[in-house]
């Protein structure tokens, strides 16, 4: 089952980054990643935010045609 995230962190450590999430029960996942996967998270992130605004503006569309 999936946990519900409570908060994340990420710091750099020396020429890499930490990236530490928690979940609502206080449980904590850490991860390194490098300057690379973290741009592969910020994408990732962006590309989401802008299908979800492309998915909006194609609803609008559709209701102004009815």
């Amino acid at each position: 089952m999936a946990k519900t995230l409570a908060q994340f962190s990420i710091k750099r450590t020396g020429e890499d980054y930490r990236i530490t999430l928690e979940d609502e029960d206080g449980g904590t996942a850490t991860w390194n990643a490098d300057e690379d996967q973290l741009d592969q998270i910020v994408e990732a992130i962006e590309n989401r935010d802008e299908d979800e605004e492309e998915a909006a503006e194609s609803d609008e569309d559709e209701e102004d045609e009815d």
